[in-house]
């Protein structure tokens, strides 16, 4: 890869000080809308991702951009994926309904794929300043600390993020009294930062179904690789590659193999 992580990330951050921060929390109605029933962008989103769009097309000379909001204006966009070269996917502001409701959990993602392969990840926290990043084949760091997997040797002891349903069935477990059931939190409704707290080691799992978009999965499942961590989709044991076809799969995130296939056939998997 011929560019700098630590410049794409002062890129990031710009952008989060200029586009996004100054409208937290001073959104206007006529600010916000809705992309589909339930589905909101802001402002903050449209010209982030145009800021940042610009910003990475003139740093990587010929590459292109998919993003969130550009697919939802043109869906025929994401076939850039598809294409041979660079392609920087790009969430500008993941956790839009957190944003726009004042909640302080939201993130930047991006990520930078060679030939369909990524390369590189970014995922930026704007309140609390801080990043992790990750470079495919030399780890990954949240600002300058290496990161390392570190996990429960039992699942019992584990936490994670898992669907509404699950989550449920999980917890009448414990209730029960089975042993051995894995701790679970509330889902942040910001995939970005769940991806965070898996890479630092606060969370050991995840699991998402449903339209795995690339924006909100390839740069989450990088840094994971490059701690360590096993990923695979649910229904074939296949590594979870990036895609122009939205279809419904779903994805597991794990410390290692082991961990995973003990999730799932806890999970009925």
């Amino acid at each position: 890869m011929n560019i700098d992580p630590l410049n794409v990330l002062d890129i990031i951050r710009t952008v989060a000080e200029e586009e996004i921060l100054p409208r937290y929390q001073r959104l206007a109605s006529h600010e916000i809308s809705e992309k589909a029933p339930g589905d909101l962008v802001t402002i903050a989103d449209t010209e982030a991702e145009r800021r940042l769009t610009e910003e990475f097309t003139a740093l990587l000379t010929g590459s292109q951009v998919v993003g969130e909001e550009g697919v939802a204006k043109n869906p025929d966009s994401i076939g850039a994926l598809a294409d041979d070269g660079a392609v920087w996917i790009v969430d500008p502001v993941d956790g839009t309904q957190n944003f726009a409701d004042g909640k302080p959990c939201f993130a930047v993602m991006a990520a930078l794929c060679i030939d369909r392969q990524p390369e590189a990840a970014w995922i930026y926290d704007p309140l609390g300043k801080t990043a992790i990043y990750a470079v495919k084949g030399q780890g990954a760091w949240e600002n300058d600390t290496r990161l390392q997997m570190s996990a429960p040797a039992e699942i019992g002891d584990m936490c994670g993020s898992l669907s509404r349903r699950h989550t449920k069935d999980l917890n009448q477990r414990r209730e029960s009294g089975e042993p051995g059931v894995p701790n679970l939190v509330d889902r942040y409704r910001c995939v970005g930062r769940e991806y965070m707290d898996l890479a630092r080691g606060k969370l050991h799992f995840l699991r998402y179904g449903g339209r795995l978009k690339p924006w909100d999965h390839v740069p989450g499942v990088l840094i994971h690789r490059e701690i360590g961590g096993y990923d695979s989709m649910t229904d074939a044991e296949e590594k979870y590659e990036v895609s122009s076809e939205l279809s419904s799969k779903t994805i597991m995130l794990a410390p290692n193999y082991e961990k995973w296939k003990e999730l799932a056939r806890f999970l009925g998997d």
